[in-house]
């Protein structure tokens, strides 16, 4: 494996993905909807649900977990609401449906709440949510997910990092758009500090007997052997001096709209595996709502009123050595306008894990 770091244009790495997924046997329309939403990821520097995650499904439709034609049901509905049952598919295309359904749903009534169950890992959560901005109206996606997540006082695994988005629009001013977990870090942030040999900074892991710890390895050993023993903090850190507590309850929150609610799997349910280990359908279930603002206030005034508070928060006093206050989602915009013109960064491990995939079947990737 080579040291150098493989910029590879976005167009490219969509065409692999595609003939991937059209191998793996996902219909075309399926595998370009998951194909986007993974390149939307990489576009905007959210790096590990990118292209690097194309092997995790791969594995995933060879093993059962996800299933390349899942047929997903709508199970009741209402003129606000829905539930589908997305049949233990793929969680990209049921999401992409949910949230125009959802978008649909506000255009008719205000307002639009749609939950998704059976399912699978759905890439970015922040995808979803910027979908509404195209129609000027707020959008909402959340998702439960792998267990990574100690509670406050515990010390065991018993919760994912379960991502909450939020997208609303402005008039001059970039979309507001907010996409994060509600972990102190995402789990991937261990694996990259563990291969650099650095410690931990304080209050992000928590070992197996509950305290708070340093040493990513031993917290990486525990989450491979699947044995739930320590994990991430809530968003917040350990304990509750700097809020673990409410970071904790954040978790909760996304556990119980996405997985309580709908009637999918939660906390240490998700991922299940047979008496033999044998993995099963991941159980997973996301939350998506639209919201027309129009049905509260007129658009152009809440757009211009979110340009004035972008604004004031771009232009207060800032802090010693720093020269900007940044808006969520200000990053990755520019971000993907650098990414677009100059390609996307691959590390070493990823471009080879890409050709590998593309060997086994049969794909053209150089």
């Amino acid at each position: 494996m080579d040291n150098e770091v493989h910029r590879i244009p976005a167009s490219r790495l969509k065409d692999l993905c595609l003939q991937v997924f059209s191998r793996m046997g996902m219909t075309d329309e399926d595998g370009r909807l998951t194909a986007e939403v993974l390149l939307s990821a990489d576009l905007r520097g959210i790096d590990s649900h990118g292209v690097a995650r194309l092997g995790f499904y791969v594995n995933g439709m060879r093993n059962g977990v996800m299933l390349p034609r899942g047929e997903a049901l709508v199970v009741t509905e209402t003129p606000s609401t829905a539930l589908i049952d997305a049949g233990g598919g793929m969680g990209v295309p049921v999401s992409v449906r949910a949230m125009r359904m959802a978008i649909e749903k506000a255009r008719q009534v205000g307002m639009g709440w749609v939950n998704v169950r059976n399912s699978n890992h759905y890439g970015i959560a922040g995808y979803y949510a910027m979908m509404a901005l195209e129609h000027d109206f707020i959008g909402i996606s959340m998702t439960n997910s792998a267990v990574f997540v100690v509670p406050t006082f515990g010390r065991d695994s018993m919760l994912g990092t379960n991502p909450i988005a939020l997208a609303a629009p402005a008039l001059h001013e970039r979309p507001f758009v907010l996409d994060m977990a509600t972990s102190v870090v995402p789990f991937g942030k261990l694996e990259t500090y563990n291969r650099l040999g650095k410690s931990l900074p304080p209050g992000w892991a928590i070992d197996e007997n509950g305290n708070p710890t340093s040493d990513p390895a031993t917290v990486i050993e525990h989450a491979r052997a699947g044995s739930f023993r320590g994990g991430l903090a809530p968003l917040g850190g350990t304990g509750e001096e700097n809020g673990g507590h409410k970071g904790y309850g954040l978790v909760l929150l996304v556990d119980i709209l996405c997985g309580v609610l709908p009637g999918a799997l939660y906390a240490n349910l998700m991922y299940p595996k047979t008496e033999e280990g044998h993995p099963l359908p991941s159980g997973i279930g996301h939350t998506f709502a639209a919201l027309r603002i129009d049905a509260i206030r007129p658009v152009d005034e809440f757009k211009a009123s979110m340009d004035d508070l972008q604004r004031r928060l771009k232009d207060a006093p800032k802090a010693e050595g720093q020269d900007r206050i940044y808006i969520h989602g200000e990053k990755e915009f520019e971000e993907a306008e650098r990414r677009m013109r100059d390609g996307i960064p691959l590390n070493p491990k990823v471009y080879t894990d890409l050709k590998k995939i593309a060997s086994e079947l049969d794909v053209p990737f150089d």
